[in-house]
């Protein structure tokens, strides 16, 4: 599965920087990420994103939680 069949509202990585994000949308040649648990959306090229594993997507989440937990802005 590539960016381009990856579904809005799945999890994908950024495999320019590693961040796994929500697949947001499309707008021309960019996938628009947004970090689990909300926050500012960045674009990523089409060809610098696939499809998160359920481990990265777990990793993830749970990176989201422990920050919250400590109460750090995420």
């Amino acid at each position: 599965m590539n960016a381009v069949t990856a579904p809005v509202g799945s999890y994908a990585v950024d495999t320019d920087t590693g961040r796994v994000g929500l697949v947001m949308g499309y707008e021309g040649p960019y996938v628009q990420l947004r970090p689990p648990g909300g926050g500012r959306e960045w674009d990523c090229e089409l060809e610098a994103v696939r499809v998160a594993t359920s481990a990265e997507r777990i990793k993830a989440m749970n990176a989201y939680s422990n920050a919250r937990s400590r109460g750090e802005v995420v």
